[in-house]
């Protein structure tokens, strides 16, 4: 079943019985299936509420600032070569000490982390992540923790950087600047506030993710949410196909709402954000 209703999205997504599609639990250790069968983004119930408390703990040990700061540094140190910035900044952050391979690992296995679809390469760029991982921590590197910290990549990877693809074909839509539509509006005035009113925008109109399922717990149906159909909902948005900068935060879906928001959109948002300012305030991109 589509949904493609704001207020039938956020039921769902608020209502227990709905859970995301299974996946399978007989991968060999170190391979991609392996992995998503232990994430916090494919399991539920008891299993997710723990790993989930893991990742959020994880999360807590990072700076949404200076995450922002970093990742706006490194692309200019790149002269704006931005691809793997934010993998880099946010491994760099999580203590992951060789980047260079780290980025490389990250980049091959989140093709088809998302998907399930799988490949010898995606599944030695797990096994390399899983041997990174157990150099940061003094805990196996099969531990939840090392765990949430490569799910953190790779869930961010993908996701980030089509959300910065987005906002910069927008903002090179109307001349790679931040226009005002509204001279008054002092929430733009400012370029990290031009940024976020872009990205804030991007979200809602542009989503990286296009969809998201969930299947019923008792008959398994599934349900596909159009992510793109439900952050457009005029019932919910004034105007819902323009796009318009200057709205500010808005209710859209991107990030999930209800039971399962996803615990790591300040961050992801703080890389994407960085990246921009360096690109679009130095006339990169």
């Amino acid at each position: 079943m589509l949904i493609t209703r704001h207020a039938e999205a956020r039921a769902l997504l608020a209502d227990p019985r709905y859970v995301p599609p299974p996946v399978r639990q007989d991968g060999e250790p170190g391979t991609l299936a392996w992995l998503r069968s232990r994430v916090s983004r494919f399991s539920h119930g008891e299993v997710h509420a723990e790993r989930r408390r893991v990742l959020t703990a994880v999360l807590a040990t990072l700076d949404a600032d200076a995450l922002r700061s970093a990742a706006g540094e490194l692309t200019l140190e790149r002269g704006g070569d931005w691809r793997d910035v934010p993998t880099a900044v946010l491994g760099a952050a999580l203590g992951f000490d060789d980047t260079g391979r780290l980025t490389k690992a990250v980049r091959t296995a989140a093709t088809g982390y998302l998907s399930g679809v799988e490949s010898p390469e995606a599944d030695a760029a797990v096994t390399d992540l899983i041997r990174l991982a157990g150099g940061t921590t003094p805990e196996s590197p099969e531990s939840p923790e090392s765990i949430a910290r490569i799910s953190l990549l790779l869930q961010a990877h993908a996701a980030t950087e089509g959300l910065i693809d987005a906002a910069l074909g927008h903002a090179r839509t109307r001349s790679a600047t931040f226009p005002r539509t509204d001279p008054g509006d002092d929430a733009c005035a400012e370029p990290g506030g031009q940024v976020d009113g872009l990205l804030d925008e991007v979200l809602r109109l542009d989503p990286p993710l296009q969809a998201t399922r969930r299947v019923d717990r008792r008959t398994g149906a599934e349900m596909v949410i159009d992510l793109v159909a439900v952050n457009r909902d005029p019932d919910v948005f004034a105007d819902p196909g323009r796009f318009d900068a200057s709205r500010g935060a808005t209710p859209h879906l991107t990030f999930g709402a209800g039971l399962r928001p996803c615990p790591a959109s300040r961050h992801g948002l703080a890389l994407a954000a960085g990246v921009l300012e360096a690109l679009l305030g130095k006339g990169h991109g």
